[in-house]
């Protein structure tokens, strides 16, 4: 295992064009980093300079220690898994898993990689596919065999190329978990390339998030989602994506197109003497008024709603109601929408409601949220003028702990799983 560090890290190509830019990040020993953005933004670029696939343009990259710039990517001790699996079709499983040994002529026995494969194929649970040829095999289990590839190694760290983009939505919530089971129990540093959120927020102790070759935020989670630093962050991290609104400040009142909010003391602070903001408010933190309390929706903003679509879901429903934006926001607005890969569609917000709401198309619906959870933002600069640096350090401390919570009991399960597969003296 190993720390790695990325200090002012530049890739720059013929034409000057820098696809990373200026990004460093520190991952420490065991961690499992996600390197999440829109296609394009140089996260494969980034990860590719990290094995040493890409040569850098300027900047460093430490591996345990080493600076590694000009070393060839078998001497980095890295292990990479690619999007297309990158399998042997004339070689068997087993081969397949066993073929990163035998480049190493002389240094493993026949015995030594035998039991390696064969701890990779209990991992893996690919015991019965040994014999097989990857054409025989499923999409899934494919990924299984070039993960089995990497674990069978002594590797520093572990990397993923978006691992699964080629597998069907139910495959990848297995693979998801298969994953984050192996990290954990192996405990290896890993970098895991993904444009599926989704995967960044359910994998990662951290999630470093890039725009067009530069790093806009690295944090867990739980802190990117509900400490973003600006509105490409807040954009990009949840699902349905954050709603953005143009907010006219009038005295004490923050005018929307859909309903009007008090400004507490301390927003009117924040705003300072801006005249108009951009207001994020994400779809799950809006309610069907009527299956509220009265005591609940005394608290928050209630309005009414002509709501064009409705998609139910099952577990939840989905309304869409249009709205009109000022025209001193609709630049940064389309903008946003350009570099999250957006499709240029009508301004609209979306409310993801509980499946016990009876809102229809068609309906005047009455809504209601919390002001408390909105966000708004520096229509000029992005920045999200609520950011709570404090909360954010308390979610990423908090992240930590789980992490380093989790890795225990992967552990402790190990050493019991070992001890009843060791055979009684």
């Amino acid at each position: 295992m190993a720390a790695i560090t990325l200090s002012h890290v530049v890739k720059k190509y013929g034409d000057g064009y820098p696809a990373v830019n200026d990004v460093s990040l520190d991952i420490k020993d065991g961690e499992f980093v996600i390197l999440v953005g829109p296609s394009g933004c140089g996260k494969s670029t980034l990860l590719r300079m990290v094995v040493g696939l890409e040569d850098i343009s300027d900047g460093e990259i430490v591996i345990d220690g080493d600076v590694v710039n000009d070393k060839a990517p078998r001497d980095r001790k890295l292990a990479m898994v690619f999007q297309n699996y990158a399998l042997y079709p004339h070689l068997t499983v087993y081969e397949n898993i066993a073929f990163p040994l035998r480049l190493e002529k002389g240094r493993y026995s026949e015995d030594e990689i035998r039991t390696r494969v064969q701890k990779a194929a209990d991992t893996l649970e690919l015991n019965e596919h040994l014999e097989r040829k990857p054409a025989n095999l499923s999409g899934g289990q494919r990924q299984r065999v070039a993960m089995g590839r990497a674990i069978v190694r002594d590797a520093r760290a572990f990397l993923f190329d978006e691992p699964l983009s080629n597998l069907d939505a139910k495959l990848r919530g297995q693979m998801r978990t298969e994953i984050s089971r192996m990290q954990r129990r192996l405990g290896t540093t890993t970098i895991y390339v993904t444009h599926d959120q989704t995967e960044a927020l359910t994998l990662g102790d951290r999630v470093a998030v890039l725009k067009k070759g530069v790093l806009q935020q690295a944090a867990s989670p739980r802190a990117l989602y509900e400490q973003p630093v600006n509105l490409f962050v807040a954009g990009f991290i949840g699902s349905p994506p954050m709603n953005f609104l143009p907010g006219q400040v009038e005295g004490d009142v923050l005018r929307m197109p859909l309903a009007d909010v008090p400004l507490s003391e301390g927003l009117r602070r924040r705003i300072g003497d801006r005249k108009l903001v951009i207001v994020g408010l994400r779809p799950e933190h809006l309610e069907d008024a009527d299956t509220l309390d009265e005591a609940t929706a005394a608290k928050g903003v209630t309005f009414e709603a002509d709501v064009d679509v409705v998609e139910w879901l099952g577990a939840e429903l989905y309304a869409y109601i249009p709205f009109e934006t000022r025209e001193e926001v609709r630049g940064t607005l389309e903008e946003l929408d350009r570099d999250l890969d957006g499709e240029g569609m009508r301004t609209q917000l979306v409310a993801a409601l509980g499946a016990e709401s009876h809102v229809r198309d068609g309906d005047v619906a009455e809504l209601w949220f919390d002001p408390s959870r909105l966000m708004v933002f520096d229509p000029e600069t992005g920045d999200n003028l609520t950011y709570d640096e404090e909360a954010a350090r308390a979610a990423d401390a908090e992240s930590e702990s789980e992490r380093a919570r989790a890795l225990e009991r992967a552990q402790r399960r190990e050493a019991r799983r070992a001890e009843r597969s060791t055979p009684a003296a």
